[in-house]
């Protein structure tokens, strides 16, 4: 098959990338670019461990074709904070004991970031709602709930402050 040149911005960076048209995007940021943040789970867009943001929308990216991300800018959860200054969505995972295994977690996260975009006050059912896409086997939920509430407790504190 014909390989297709495609452009995005991937963490604010710009990426050129030649892969067949067919090709899912989860796959090209894993295997072409090295980003392996966003995990490949179900490969049905069930789990949400392969949640990322593009073009300001959570996308599960086992269910695009990288084609699809022609032009798009694209932010996973390595896009979100450094290990020496974390987002305040990590902070609070951290904080909170938001993660067991941590396979879901950067999908989680990722959702929690646009979810905040789209609500930065959710209530608590707001945020069960806002997250029932993207799947947790070990946690229960609670502590990812407190730490997404916490998380934009913070963030709505700091854009005051501002």
């Amino acid at each position: 098959m014909e390989k297709m040149h495609i452009k995005m911005t991937v963490n604010g960076k710009n990426v050129d990338l030649l892969t067949e048209p067919r090709t899912l995007l989860i796959h090209a940021l894993r295997e072409e670019l090295g980003i392996t943040g966003p995990h490949v789970g179900c490969s049905s867009s069930h789990c949400g461990a392969c949640t990322i943001d593009m073009n300001g929308m959570s996308v599960k990216s086992c269910s695009v074709f990288a084609a699809q991300a022609d032009g798009a800018e694209i932010t996973t959860i390595e896009g979100l904070g450094t290990p020496d200054a974390l987002h305040v969505l990590q902070e609070m995972f951290k904080e909170h004991h938001g993660l067991q295994c941590g396979y879901c977690t950067p999908g989680m996260i990722t959702r929690a970031y646009r979810l905040l975009q789209e609500n930065p006050t959710p209530t608590e059912e707001e945020v069960r709602f806002g997250i029932a896409g993207n799947l947790c086997r070990c946690t229960g939920y609670q502590n990812i709930v407190k730490a997404i509430l916490e998380a934009a407790t913070k963030m709505n504190e700091m854009k005051e402050s501002a």
